[in-house]
């Protein structure tokens, strides 16, 4: 039983890290809870574009570092994850291909500020932005870190996967924090997430 807790427990925490490679080097002051700081509706448009731009201005220049949820270093999937939580009270799966699978498929031509703007780099390798409006996108940039880029850039027009809207908290997008296999002092916090969804009865 033990053996099989300490397995499950790994799987746990692997699938809290990781943005947009398959395999995260290092986590750069990792956050364990973040609490949201304002309660912006999704579906207030005007609202999160403003949401959006503080966030942008916040971060700007940030640079990238896979596995990272800070200002020291923060991937793409990190930074998707840290706005929604902070700005929208709404926590995501870590990673860009989790992220992937929450909410509902949104053609290009409607997307609205707030929406995920998916991309594949390569065959293995998802990237995550925000749209925010007129065709543009905040996301953390492999190269540059955070910033703002353009759907019409000769090179995400290429790489350009697909888009989700997240309207509601879901069973996908769910309030639980994400701890870091980096820091030791969220093991037990993932420990008990583990038990409790373990002996939890099905809905």
């Amino acid at each position: 039983m033990k053996i099989m807790m300490a397995k499950l427990t790994c799987v746990v925490l692997l699938m809290f890290v990781g943005g947009c490679q398959s395999v995260p080097r290092h986590t750069t002051n990792p956050i364990g809870i973040i609490h949201a700081s304002t309660t912006v509706t999704l579906s207030n448009e005007d609202a999160v574009k403003r949401s959006l731009y503080a966030q942008l201005e916040e971060w700007d220049d940030v640079e990238y570092d896979y596995g990272g949820l800070s200002k020291d270093g923060v991937d793409c999937s990190g930074f998707v994850f840290l706005t929604y939580q902070s700005h929208f009270g709404v926590t995501l799966p870590r990673t860009a291909a989790q992220q992937s699978s929450v909410g509902r498929p949104v053609a290009q031509r409607h997307l609205r500020p707030g929406d995920l703007v998916f991309f594949k780099i390569g065959r293995r390798t998802q990237h995550v932005g925000i749209f925010v409006e007129g065709r543009q996108f905040i996301h953390a940039s492999k190269s540059r870190g955070v910033m703002m880029s353009s759907l019409d850039d000769v090179y995400w027009s290429k790489k350009y996967w697909k888009a989700k809207r997240v309207e509601t908290r879901s069973a996908a997008a769910t309030d639980i924090p994400a701890p870091s296999v980096h820091d030791p002092t969220n093991v037990g916090l993932a420990q008990s997430l583990l038990l409790a969804s373990v002996s939890r009865p099905a809905s």
